[in-house]
């Protein structure tokens, strides 16, 4: 079974990650770790000042965490272990002294709307509409919550959580200050990324690297709060409401 994949090409002092897996670029647990390791390792890497983060095909940018993992967890260690997944990445991410620009073709569920909103700045296309559906199986979006806060306020983040069912649209998501541009193609997005990119991988690297600890100055308790909200969600999956709803969402 293809297990999906992580590649990183360096150019031009750019690294460009691109994540893939065959159910709708979701990210399992072995995805995430590799994922985590790849902002750290981009961290220290001198030849890298830019990151691009995108997801391969025309379609899903990523559906969140892997649902067959999320189905078969049966005790607190395994759920704890399954939600910290996305705390590491987005640890990773907001530690890491390189600036993030994401790509988002296409929607976005759950953990991979918290993927945005860790990145520094955000394009996307038409086709990039948001949804945080955790709510529906009798969980919440708690681990990827301070990041989408931070992106897009509290407002927006109920907005997003308690309307569990409907898909906000990439010129709400644009309005609210997840997306920085919306495109009405991907070559058109795709253009705009690489002349972005190419301008700041010739800024001053040092001068890149301060702006990105202003950007997220205050945030640096968020390795004990997302593992906290790491638990409640593990602790959740366990409950009889989600284990159902899980078996209908399934059939």
């Amino acid at each position: 079974m293809d297990s999906g994949n992580i590649t990183v090409t360096i150019e031009f002092h750019i690294a460009t990650i691109n994540f893939y897996h065959p159910a709708s670029n979701s990210l399992p647990s072995h995805l995430l770790n590799q994922l985590a390791e790849v902002f750290v390792q981009l961290d220290i890497n001198d030849e890298v000042n830019v990151i691009i983060l995108k997801s391969q095909n025309n379609t899903t940018f990523c559906a969140g965490a892997s649902f067959d993992e999320l189905i078969s967890i049966n005790n607190e260690i395994d759920g704890v272990a399954f939600f910290s997944g996305f705390a590491k990445v987005i640890n990773a991410m907001r530690k890491c002294s390189k600036l993030i620009i994401g790509r988002a073709q296409g929607k976005a569920v759950g953990g991979g709307v918290g993927l945005l909103a860790t990145t520094d700045y955000c394009f996307a296309t038409e086709q990039a509409a948001i949804k945080l559906s955790e709510f529906t199986i009798g969980i919440g979006p708690f681990v990827i919550a301070p990041a989408v806060e931070r992106k897009i306020g509290i407002a927006a983040l109920s907005e997003l959580t308690i309307n569990a069912t409907q898909w906000h649209n990439a010129y709400w998501a644009k309005e609210k200050g997840l997306f920085a541009h919306v495109f009405d193609t991907i070559d058109e997005m795709d253009k705009e990324i690489e002349h972005l990119s190419l301008k700041l991988a010739n800024y001053n690297p040092e001068a890149l690297i301060h702006m990105k600890r202003v950007f997220w100055s205050g945030t640096d308790h968020w390795d004990n709060l997302l593992s906290e909200r790491a638990t409640i969600s593990g602790n959740l999956v366990l409950s009889d409401f989600t284990k159902e709803a899980l078996k209908k969402f399934k059939k």
